[in-house]
């Protein structure tokens, strides 16, 4: 399975319906939705996208421009590529894809008037594949207006509008075939899911409802040949609308942080951590000094409410936090040790992030019923993980099909701790593995991040 993005001029509007192709009764047909007074008002103030860009992108952090070139490979010398987007504001804001414009050098926008305008980017965000530009209007320009993605169901019409393969204004109609997919293309992943038909060049151009209001930004499909088949994404504008204003108001995205890093909790986890069933956020690792750690968040402890908002799944907590404005004191409940407590945290600023480092495997001692092989961890390499010396084990290798590699262990990995309790060495291990007889719940740490691993034997 390929996931790409929709990015790919003049052409001919065409609306695709489910409509009489196949020979449905007419009664049928008569009941299916006209869209042709929405559109009336919607295509105004969508635009076409066309830019130049440098292709090398050395030397910058995974986003979701490398996320896509793992699928469609390097991109030559010089590319051109073409996008949509929809004006939000009479003075000339667009919004689009970050995809669309990134790297771009030179941008110019067509308007639904066939009139070329240069553009500038304002600010965008690579986390949820959002960017606005600015365009000098020589008048003021149509909008469109948002919507309310959070009110959208399963099943309601919907039309992807945009530039496929350079046919401008070219309109499709599908239905809400799921929402809140995540497709591990950024870190926010809330995708609405739609077989209204997105095609290369449909990118940041809108998804809108029966009333022509904007309900998501096109981004992305499901193509096992390079077209659609009717699976497509868009990015929610209840999220895209809170980056746009960042963006707007402050040139960039700020967004809340609390310092803890999590991980999805699972059958075997929520039976080892006593929870009744598998949800909410396992926290594998707490800043130190970070709002989490002042609120007495600790290793361990499964975060399952924020706010007023329930955490079914560890994936929608990043974006719970990133949503809460800096500042804000918000009472997070947690399960710990089988038992509820509540705590209240003070969300801070994300930091800049930081670059990981790989690290080589050391060599090995042994712990053969499990499949294990570890060594003492060096000074140096426990302050390079921020741990203090003396502390833990290092896994040094690790059997095919044994209850280490069942579990996901690697080499490299750095045993911290062993059904709740430290380990300062190969002993202290074997001690441990030996009391949790036929399980034992691991603390580890791999590549600078913590997190909990269930071995079985």
């Amino acid at each position: 399975m390929t996931i790409s993005t929709a990015a790919a001029g003049r052409g001919v509007v065409a609306l695709l319906a489910a409509a009489s192709l196949f020979g449905a009764p007419a009664a049928a047909a008569d009941r299916l939705p006209s869209f042709a007074d929405v559109l009336a008002r919607v295509e105004p103030a969508v635009v076409n996208i066309a830019t130049v860009a440098r292709a090398s992108e050395e030397g910058e952090p995974e986003t979701m421009q490398d996320f896509l070139h793992r699928f469609f490979g390097e991109p030559p010398a010089v590319n051109r590529s073409l996008g949509s987007g929809f004006i939000i504001s009479p003075d000339g804001d667009i919004v689009t894809n970050n995809h669309v414009v990134k790297g771009a050098e030179k941008i110019r926008v067509r308007m639904a008037t066939e009139e070329e305008l240069d553009a500038k980017v304002v600010g965008s965000d690579d986390k949820t594949d959002i960017a606005v530009l600015h365009v000098k209007a020589p008048r003021p320009l149509p909008t469109l207006p948002f919507g309310d993605s959070e009110a959208l169901k399963v099943g309601d019409w919907v039309v992807a509008i945009g530039n496929p393969f350079g046919l401008t204004q070219t309109a499709t109609a599908g239905i809400v075939s799921a929402k809140g997919r995540f497709l591990g293309a950024g870190p926010y992943d809330d995708f609405i899911q739609t077989d209204a038909s997105i095609n290369p060049g449909n990118s940041g151009g809108p998804l809108v409802d029966q009333d022509g209001r904007v309900v998501g930004i096109n981004a992305a499909i499901v193509s096992p040949a390079g077209g659609n088949v009717g699976i497509g994404f868009a990015v929610p504008i209840a999220l895209a609308r809170w980056v746009v204003d960042q963006i707007r108001e402050h040139g960039a995205v700020v967004r809340g942080w609390v310092g803890v890093a999590i991980q999805a909790v699972t059958p075997d986890l929520a039976r080892s951590f006593g929870l009744h069933g598998a949800e909410g956020a396992l926290v594998a690792d707490v800043t130190s000094g970070g709002p989490a750690a002042k609120a007495g968040i600790a290793r361990g402890d499964v975060i399952v409410r924020w706010g007023d908002r329930r955490v079914q799944h560890s994936r929608e907590l990043p974006l719970m936090v990133a949503l809460t404005a800096p500042g804000t004191r918000v009472p997070v409940i947690i399960m710990r040790e089988g038992q509820e407590r509540t705590v209240d945290v003070t969300v801070e600023r994300m930091p800049a992030e930081g670059r990981r480092e790989s690290r080589a495997a050391p060599p090995a001692g042994s712990l053969e019923a499990w499949g294990l092989a570890v060594a003492p961890l060096g000074p140096d390499e426990a302050r390079r993980l921020g741990l203090k010396p003396g502390t833990g084990v290092v896994v040094s290798d690790v059997a095919d099909g044994s209850p280490a590699d069942e579990a996901g262990l690697e080499p490299g990995d750095v045993i911290v701790e062993a059904n709740r309790r430290a380990v300062r060495s190969a002993a202290d291990l074997a001690r441990a593995l030996a009391a949790g007889r036929q399980r034992t719940l691991l603390l580890v740490r791999r590549n600078s991040a913590s997190l909990f691993i269930e071995m079985e034997r």
